[in-house]
């Protein structure tokens, strides 16, 4: 009987491996530099790791907060490029069932693949009926169709698991300028670009307090030149349009003080603080 049992468990464990909402991010280390992901400090109560896929392809990395229903943070790379927006918006089969599809889906496919409703969609996050009433506030991408290249990267981001209800004016003011001109600027003579970018959990929700409004935005990269590494990092309060640019110790200290759940470290020791 204990030898079934350890069977079974064994068989669990290699199941898991091989979701695309899993444990870790072990089946898409890429987007991180030398795949080392943030520490503990910034883990959920109800944390879900989504390796991103659309179309059959990863496209980036989110740690997921089943119980706010908005990311943690999204990790990526910096590859700007042409494409266009996508028409739809997106959700996680497996955040509703791991065994449902691994890539991203509209909600009406979802729907009447699985012969579920929207609301048993929303059991697990947030879905387009969340953000249908917005005041003052936007679908803020966390992971921006602008920082990729080609449709299906540009349309993956596109899921309401890479969202977060952002204020409007900084989101198309300063928020806007950071992701558009900074970004260009900084990444000047870089080879490749490595970003993580979250929301910290605020005190007040939209639709019915089922998602949280993020009390702040945040960013921070890691850049390979051929000489040297370099970083640099930003945070916004969400009430704000106003960006306040911080060296990488500084936003992880920040980000420390914020959550409190311990020291926070975003990336690998040799990118510089």
């Amino acid at each position: 009987m204990l030898g079934l049992l350890l069977l079974q468990v064994l068989a669990s464990c290699l199941w898991l491996g091989h979701g695309e909402v899993v444990k870790s991010f072990a089946s898409c280390p890429q987007f991180f530099y030398n795949n080392a992901t943030p520490g503990n400090a910034l883990q959920a109560q109800n944390p879900a790791w989504i390796c991103q896929r659309y179309k059959n392809q990863y496209h980036f990395a989110t740690l997921y907060d089943r119980k706010m229903r908005i990311p943690v943070y999204s990790a990526y790379v910096y590859k700007p490029g042409p494409g266009s927006r996508s028409k739809s918006w997106f959700a996680e089969p497996q955040l509703i069932n791991p065994t449902y599809d691994k890539d991203m889906d509209t909600e009406s496919s979802i729907a009447k693949k699985y012969k579920i409703t929207s609301q048993q969609i929303g059991q697990s996050q947030a879905i387009n009926q969340d953000y249908n009433m917005l005041q003052g506030l936007d679908r803020g991408h966390l992971s921006p169709s602008s920082h990729q290249s080609g449709n299906n990267s540009k349309w993956a981001t596109f899921t309401l698991t890479n969202i977060v209800p952002q204020n409007s004016t900084l989101n198309k003011g300063q928020w806007k300028d950071y992701e558009n001109q900074m970004m260009a600027q900084e990444t000047q003579g870089c080879k490749i670009t490595y970003v993580i970018t979250g929301a910290v959990p605020g005190n007040t929700y939209i639709s019915n307090k089922r998602v949280n409004v993020p009390s702040h935005i945040w960013s921070a990269a890691c850049c390979q030149t051929s000489t040297r590494m370099n970083t640099w990092a930003v945070i916004a309060e969400n009430n704000k349009n106003q960006v306040r640019n911080l060296t990488l110790a500084q936003l992880e200290t920040c980000l420390s003080q914020l959550y409190g759940r311990g020291q926070v470290s975003l990336f690998h020791r040799a990118c510089p603080r």
